[in-house]
């Protein structure tokens, strides 16, 4: 019986090819979008794990500096008062010509806690006399050991698995060299199991600060936000297409429903029923799970390079752009498939297990909706956005904002039908002729089966509205910030104090105005944060991006009376203007003004340049910007400069190429969510041309009457055409407030909990046309190949309608 029983359950996929396509086509694009993001996500998680546990030392608690310096001497000032702490020293240099700057990360071997040295040192490096000793050596992947092969003034490099992409490691004396900070710590590391009897921290270094330890890196713990909105929009793609995977499985069901009434009948119990109907789904969602991976691979590998630049502009962290195959993000992936499967077809088996057994075998899933369902539908999206409204007001955090956008989304998604049934109902009500009358109604009678198609369409034109208005409200404020933030011609960066002092040399001598800037690494407000000092020049008062100021902001600032801070570190701390910073033990400075300094995930200050080195002597300016006066004149600047002084090529970059590169990390910063849009909509597309296509052979009982009084077949294809256009463009209509609603939340929610900045909301009606058109031209697609079928059906098939009883 069972063997017979699931023969005649499969029998309907052979029959209906093209549900079984689309049912393994929905499955497998979700699946896919899925997996993607969280195969990039794992990438990347899994490289920010190589470049905290290379050392291992985010693990262990590390003392720093109240105020931002420490030197060898306070090292062997706590080892001498039984402290065990081991210095460690971290930067980023130009090495070389040319090329992004790398992270060079120096260790004191000796002292280092116990497992920290990573294998490959002992079992690459054979004799550690080598790694300590002149030149000293040093180690990195083999990338970046071809790309310093040559190089000279640089340690003997080896290459090591062991190191993350875009790091150097090597012993603290040669990261002094490398780095040009003679003397200096980053940090302590504290080993475990301190002797007893040792003197207090407070006694040996009162402005010492203990942090603990995490299992988490720095890099992870600021990148966590941006892998969080990554996830989400992979989340909403997996439920746009489970909305092709709902609709065919139902109607699969529904189109089964004599046969399963048959089977119960002859006996079957309906809990065997139920599970074979299991079996079934979950042996298709295997096929489509295991398909979806393979193409989630194929996208994750090719958006994987952009996803790699963002991380490296935004964040510092180093990913590289190969794709790697892990099986946990493959598992988790078919797992998810497995799950939307069966989400998706508890509805049809619940209908099997409560269906009386003499119940009428009629398909009925695409019967007209009563208005009682689709208000009862109706509420249940008004309760969602009324959750979704409520809970940032009562809870903060990113989550909060993402059940923002969830009760925006779905609850406009649930109130659709309702919205266009009201739509249609409007228009029945005006037509002038009885074929308009008809094709209003008919319209709406079509709306159960089309309805997940269009639900799917208004969460990706939603997403895609909010998501691009977000975008282009970044970009209209990025540029002009770069405009305001970047006004010298050129921009330089000296290796050491020698060619620091040529620059200041030649600028003098040129008569160009000088912008040196020197900063220090310090707590501010507890995190971790940067104390920068800046000169008294008029291109700063003109142009610095001050979203608030007080009275004679920069008089004050300038004068050693006031501090101005980043919006970053305004919004996290709830600072305001006149408010107190302290900037190290005894130091405290009012708040002058709040200015924009976007793609910085930390804290930021200002005071003036002589003030810093008044408290931070052996802080000097290795940054300067060199303003000509007139017009820009980079070229010749640069080509003077690089005569004169003998600096690096690499070292110097005029305002255009600063621009150029900024702009470039930031189109490269979205072009993921550029692509999920594009795919998204594509996966709403495919589920109209489903629906439409599912319903075609259907709907011979509504259109054989309207052929018998005369309209041609040709009349009727291109009315259904019609009619996809009118659906696709009352859902726009109905998808465009609520993505601009996603928009703000993205805006003034999300981006504020995940970056610690606002933007201010622009709107960009010529991309909401273009929009439209891609809606339009979808929605003509999909319809196309069910029009065409529908004008060439022959006679036959409509006279068939009428010598049936119905």
């Amino acid at each position: 019986m069972t063997r017979a029983a699931l023969s005649a359950l499969l029998s309907h996929w052979r029959r209906r090819p093209g549900q079984l396509f689309t049912l393994l086509l929905g499955l497998a694009l979700a699946t896919a979008l899925w997996s993607a993001v969280q195969a990039i996500n794992a990438e990347a998680r899994a490289s920010y794990d190589r470049a905290a546990g290379s050392l291992g030392l985010q693990r262990y608690d590390r003392l720093v500096a109240a105020n931002g310096v420490l030197a060898t001497e306070d090292f062997v000032a706590l080892r001498r008062a039984g402290w065990r702490v081991s210095p460690v020293l971290e930067g980023r240099a130009i090495l070389g010509e040319a090329g992004p700057p790398v992270s060079v990360v120096g260790i004191d071997v000796l002292s280092a806690p116990p497992g920290v040295l990573p294998t490959a040192l002992a079992a690459e490096g054979g004799d550690l006399t080598d790694f300590l000793g002149e030149p000293g050596a040093a180690f990195a992947t083999p990338e970046l050991v071809q790309r310093f092969q040559g190089v000279a003034g640089l340690p003997e490099l080896r290459a090591s698995a062991a190191v993350p992409p875009g790091q150097i490691l090597t012993d603290i004396g040669v990261a002094e060299r490398l780095l040009d900070r003679a003397g200096e710590v980053s940090h302590l590391v504290v080993l475990p199991d301190q002797p007893f009897g040792q003197a207090p921290l407070a006694e040996v270094a009162p402005g010492m600060i203990r942090e603990p330890g995490t299992e988490e890196g720095e890099v992870a713990r600021l990148t966590r936000s941006f892998h969080l909105n990554l996830t989400a929009f992979g989340f909403l793609s997996f439920g746009v297409g489970l909305f092709i995977v709902h609709g065919a499985i139902g109607l699969a069901f529904e189109q089964r429903r004599g046969t399963i009434r048959t089977l119960r009948a002859l006996g079957m119990r309906t809990g065997r029923l139920v599970w074979l109907l299991l079996a079934e789904i979950l042996v298709l969602a295997l096929a489509a799970g295991l398909l979806g991976i393979g193409l989630g691979y194929a996208i994750a590998a090719a958006l994987l390079p952009d996803v790699a630049a963002t991380l490296r502009g935004l964040y510092g962290a180093a990913v590289p752009g190969v794709l790697s195959f892990d099986p946990v993000w493959a598992l988790a992936g078919l797992a998810m498939a497995l799950a939307g499967a069966l989400v998706a077809a508890f509805q049809a088996v619940f209908r099997v297990v409560r269906m009386p057994l003499l119940a009428s075998a009629r398909p009925r899933a695409w019967a007209l909706v009563s208005t009682r369902a689709l208000r009862g539908q109706a509420a249940g999206g008004v309760l969602l956005l009324a959750l979704g409204l409520t809970i940032p007001v009562i809870a903060d955090g990113l989550i909060a904002g993402f059940a923002l956008l969830t009760g925006l989304l779905l609850g406009a998604a649930l109130m659709l039908p309702l919205v266009l049934s009201m739509l249609l109902t409007w228009g029945s009500a005006r037509s002038r002729t009885p074929l308009a009358e008809w094709f209003w109604a008919d319209t709406r009678q079509q709306l159960p089966g089309l309805s997940l198609a269009l639900m799917a369409l208004l969460l990706a034109l939603a997403a895609n509205v909010g998501v691009g208005t977000m975008v282009g409200s970044f970009r209209l404020t990025f540029t002009g910030w770069l405009d305001q933030r970047l006004a010298a011609d050129l921009y330089v960066s000296a290796a050491d104090e020698a060619e620091a002092a040529a620059i200041v040399r030649f600028a003098e001598g040129e008569g160009l105005g000088l912008l040196p800037r020197a900063s220090v690494d310090l707590p501010l407000a507890g995190a971790p944060g940067t104390l920068e000092g800046l000169v008294d020049h008029p291109v700063y008062r003109a142009n610095w991006p001050l979203l608030l100021r007080a009275s004679q902001a920069w008089d004050r600032v300038m004068s050693g009376q006031a501090v101005l801070i980043n919006e970053q570190l305004a919004l996290r701390e709830g600072l305001a203007l006149g408010d107190t910073l302290a900037l190290g033990p005894g130091w405290a400075l009012p708040i002058a003004g709040v200015y924009s300094d976007y793609g910085n995930p930390q804290g930021q200050a200002i005071v003036a340049l002589d003030v810093l080195g008044q408290r931070f002597p052996e802080v000097r300016p290795r940054s300067f910007g060199l303003v000509s006066g007139g017009e820009a004149e980079g070229d010749r600047l640069r080509a003077r400069l690089l005569a004169e002084t003998g600096i690096a090529s690499g070292a110097v970059i005029d305002l255009a190429q600063v621009k150029e590169i900024s702009l470039s990390v930031f189109e490269r910063t979205f072009a993921i969510t550029g692509a999920l849009n594009v795919l998204t909509l594509g996966v709403a597309g495919i589920a109209i041309l489903t629906a439409l296509a599912t319903l075609a052979a259907m709907r011979l009982p509504q259109l054989a009457p309207i052929w018998a009084l005369g309209q041609t077949r040709r009349a009727l294809a291109r009315l259904e055409l019609l009619r996809s256009l009118l659906l696709a463009a009352l859902t726009f209509a109905a998808a465009l407030p609520v993505g601009l609603a996603v928009a703000w939340a993205l805006l003034a929610v999300v981006n504020v909990e995940a970056f610690g900045w606002r933007l201010p909301m622009h709107v960009f009606p010529a991309s909401w046309a273009a929009l439209l058109g891609l809606a339009l031209l979808a929605a003509l697609v999909a319809a196309l190949f069910p029009a065409r079928r529908l004008g060439r059906t022959p006679p036959a098939e409509f006279l068939k309608v009428f010598a049936n009883e119905r």
